[in-house]
């Protein structure tokens, strides 16, 4: 890399190696194809697809420019493979070929990539790092459907959830295939050019988020919040609070960008749920057919990404005598069974949230004899890279406040 090495100019601080804000910029020139919204396999401009450029990006962002956030940084670097080299697409069905490896951080780009440094892509290297590297939280709420749309419509309301629930999650070129039988292990497979954002432990981190009332809505949040897309050293701020060049579509400074929301109500999750099958037909279209019964696959608003969520019906567990119910019983009482590990919880009678679950929703709606409370878990959501990298890089609108 040394003949031909591309020389980083520009107004840089004290005249040495850029900052992550800095580079940042560059990026963000060099990333035309992202900002209009061009397909990323028919982008052909010389310069955004210079190699040169993305190495050192890829170098100076990731291994030079690394920052140390108290010793908890992830070291994994991401490597994107040339496609081209091998003859098939991103989207093709290569066994046993991932798109893309990961090696361990080292002071030298060279030594970290090894021997397969030569069928790299470093642009996409670059953005699957930008996006790993960046520190994520998925909020799953109930939301009153009357609140939802006086939101929607302008009124200056603030949310005020029923329930709510915040994780941290990872950005991650893989996702992992939940196994509904405990006795198996759950399967790890490629899932770039989508990047999945997954909550190996949903059964217990959403068992409280029941749906227990025909105002209800489901509603999932994807915020980034920190890390690689967020660099504040070197940053040039004036009192304003204005920041960036005057070509900068984010002149704000922020903190949190909302990458990916979207809401169902009630009737709908329990009209899919009942029926086995993936589809809606409005708001969240749920996309591909082949979903379990305990579980429904979602898209998002406009057909943008994919929301996982395994969803149960919760039992009266108020008129329970002692032990809990047998699948026959559950079945003569009108609710889902043979739902893996969801309904195996729900009806261990130990979730004392879905018994206050239930007692409320018969309390408001006793002549409503259909009305079934549905815990609603999330399992992952996934964005394709390019969605992601175009929000981290130039979304300018303010987060959703939740």
């Amino acid at each position: 890399m040394e003949e031909g090495e591309i020389v980083i100019s520009g107004d840089l601080s004290d005249g040495g190696t850029p900052s992550r804000y800095e580079l940042l910029t560059m990026v963000k020139q060099h990333s035309k194809f992202l900002r209009e919204g061009m397909i990323d396999e028919d982008d052909t401009s010389d310069v955004e697809m210079d190699v040169k450029f993305w190495y050192e990006m890829l170098d100076l962002y990731f291994i030079r420019g690394r920052e140390s956030k108290g010793g908890h940084e992830d070291d994994l670097i991401f490597f994107v493979k040339d496609m081209n080299l091998h003859g098939y697409g991103f989207n093709d069905n290569v066994e046993s070929a991932p798109p893309y490896f990961v090696r361990r951080w080292a002071a030298k780009l060279e030594k970290v990539a090894g021997e397969n440094y030569a069928e790299v892509d470093w642009r996409r290297s670059f953005y699957l790092n930008f996006i790993a590297h960046t520190s994520f939280t998925v909020t799953v709420a109930i939301c009153s459907i009357q609140d939802l749309k006086r939101h929607q419509s302008g009124a200056d309301t603030p949310l005020s959830p029923v329930y709510k629930v915040v994780k941290t999650v990872y950005a991650s070129p893989s996702r992992v295939n939940f196994q509904t039988n405990f006795r198996k292990e759950a399967e790890t497979i490629p899932a770039y050019p989508n990047i999945c954002f997954a909550i190996n432990d949903f059964d217990d981190a959403f068992d409280s988020v029941v749906l227990s009332e025909t105002d209800h809505c489901y509603c999932v949040l994807l915020n980034a919040d920190g890390g690689a897309a967020f660099p504040t050293e070197g940053m040039h701020e004036n009192s304003s609070g204005f920041c960036g060049s005057d070509n900068d579509s984010r002149k704000y400074t922020t903190s949190k960008l909302t990458l990916f929301s979207g809401f169902v109500s009630y009737p709908m999750v329990r009209e899919a749920y009942e029926a086995g099958k993936s589809r809606f037909g409005s708001l969240w279209p749920i996309g591909n057919a082949q979903a379990k019964t305990d579980r429904l696959y979602m898209r998002g608003p406009g057909g943008r990404g994919e929301v996982e969520v395994a969803v149960s019906g919760v039992a009266d567990q108020s008129q329970e005598n002692s032990g809990p119910p047998s699948p026959l019983q559950l079945s003569k009482e009108g609710f889902g069974i043979g739902l893996g590990s969801i309904v195996r919880r729900a009806a261990s009678a130990a979730s004392e949230a879905a018994k206050q679950a239930y007692a409320a929703a018969s309390a408001t709606i006793k002549t409503d004899a259909e009305l079934l409370p549905l815990k609603c878990c999330l399992m992952s959501v996934a964005l394709p890279w390019e969605n992601i990298a175009h929000d981290l890089l130039f979304k300018a609108s303010p987060p959703v406040k939740l």
